[in-house]
This record gives structure tokens, C-alpha cells and sequence, in this order.
């Protein structure tokens, strides 16, 4: 998956990528989207009404991996929030120009944490899986964001629309960037990072290659596989039995 884009043009591509590029591999099946369906989260669109939680169930897991060999270093430090010690632990394999992954950031992801992951039960582990050169500036602004990783991939997931699939991604991503505090010259440091670009890549197949990750979101919790962006209470439904 990996592609031969060097620092020299990543910059330049960022200026003219088809939104149907972007949005071509990102499913929440499992299978490839039809990128002529696929629209980016709308962050002014209300979630729907909650699924009364009895009614929940959990969804059939796809697989399962070994969590140790999951757990182990990659080519980047896992970006972590909730304590190492919880006995819930979620991996999140996403991409940032994914409407899926937007979604589940938007409607689930608050309430997942405040429920399991400031509360000490879960911790949660966000792990890059770009498809696409817009994905990969978006995770590298991130890293370059530094302790706000976090705050920059919601920041970025919230303004999808903005950035994504647009005329010119390049300079989409520089004015949500500033708003961040980065200047033009941190911003231009960032995407020409070749070794931040390459680590990236690395995260990405790593996780397809060996936890067999094709599409995003794909979670793990507990060594079990789901593909797809989930509710809460389908979520509740699995992580509850677990604590």
C-alpha cells in the first residue's frame, strides 16, 4: 500500500487531489466504498437518538490477533489516552480523510470516553492508516502537534468538509494548521519530513500486513477484530462483559 511520494511533491500533490481519490478506500464493511456515495461527516449534523442501551447487542467479532504482538513498538510510538493498566484495551486503526472514522469521532468517540476511558477502564490507542497523500500530511500535522496530537486529529475529523476533497488541500490544511499554532515555515517542516512520512507509512503496513487491517475503522478490543465505525452502545456491549 505503501506509495514512492517523496517530501519533493507532497506539498504539491496536497494542491490537486480528486475527492474521489480520497475517499475510494475507506468502508465501514469492510468492503471498498463507492466513492460516488461516500460523503465526509458533516460536523453540523446532529447524531441520531441513541439505541436504548438494552437494546444493544454485540457485534459478531471478524477476527482475532495476539494482543502482545499488537501491543509491541511500532515504527512510532502509540499515541495513548486512559491508564496502561485498564482492563479494556482498544486499538483504532483510522484514516483522516475516512467519513467513517469522522462519524465514530463525532458521535461515539465522546461518549466512549468519558464512559470507559476517563474512568480508567479502557484506554484507548489511535493508530495512522492513511490512504491516500491527504491522509498521511493529516497524521503527520498531528505528530508535529506534539502532546496535541489528540486535540489536532479531532480539530481535523471536525473539519473534514473543509479539507477534504477540496481545490487546493495544501492550503486547507495550512489555515486549519495556524488556528493550531503552527506558522507556515512549522507547517512546510512538517510535511517535508521525509522520515515522519516514512514512519507513518510504516504504522500503516504494519497493520495490514500483519493484523490484516483493510479498511477503517477497524478496532481491536481485546485481541477480538470489528470493522466499522460503531455506537456506543455497541461498544458498551462488547467492552462491558470485559471489565
Amino acid at each position: 500500500m505503501n506509495r514512492s511520494l517523496s517530501r519533493r511533491n507532497l506539498l504539491t500533490t496536497l494542491a490537486a487531489v480528486p475527492a474521489v481519490a480520497l475517499l475510494a478506500a475507506c468502508s465501514d464493511s469492510g468492503e471498498d466504498a463507492k466513492a460516488a456515495d461516500v460523503k465526509p461527516a458533516n460536523p453540523s449534523t446532529p447524531a441520531k437518538p441513541a439505541t436504548p442501551a438494552a437494546a444493544a447487542q454485540a457485534p459478531e467479532a471478524q477476527g482475532t490477533v495476539d494482543m502482545a504482538e499488537l501491543l509491541k513498538p511500532g515504527a512510532l510510538p502509540d499515541k495513548q489516552l486512559g491508564k496502561d493498566d485498564a482492563k479494556v484495551t482498544i486499538v483504532e486503526y483510522a484514516s483522516m480523510t475516512c467519513p467513517h472514522c469522522a462519524h465514530f469521532n463525532e458521535a461515539t468517540f465522546p461518549q466512549l470516553k468519558s464512559k470507559y476511558i476517563d474512568t480508567g477502564k479502557a484506554r484507548y490507542i489511535l493508530r495512522e492508516f492513511p490512504f491516500d497523500p491527504s491522509a498521511e500530511a493529516g497524521f503527520m500535522l498531528a505528530r508535529c502537534a506534539k502532546d496535541n496530537y489528540f486535540p489536532m486529529v479531532d480539530v481535523l475529523f471536525k473539519q473534514q468538509p473543509s479539507w477534504v476533497g477540496v481545490s487546493n488541500t495544501k492550503e486547507a490544511l495550512l489555515q486549519i494548521s495556524k488556528l493550531a499554532g503552527f506558522t507556515q515555515e512549522s507547517f512546510e517542516a512538517c510535511l517535508t519530513d521525509q522520515k515522519l512520512l516514512d514512519d507513518v507509512r510504516a504504522v500503516q503496513k504494519r497493520g495490514a500486513d500483519e493484523f490484516k487491517v483493510d479498511s477503517t475503522p477497524t478496532f481491536f478490543i481485546n485481541g477480538k477484530t470489528y470493522k466499522g465505525a460503531m455506537s456506543i452502545e455497541e461498544m458498551s456491549a462488547i467492552i462491558d462483559p470485559l471489565l
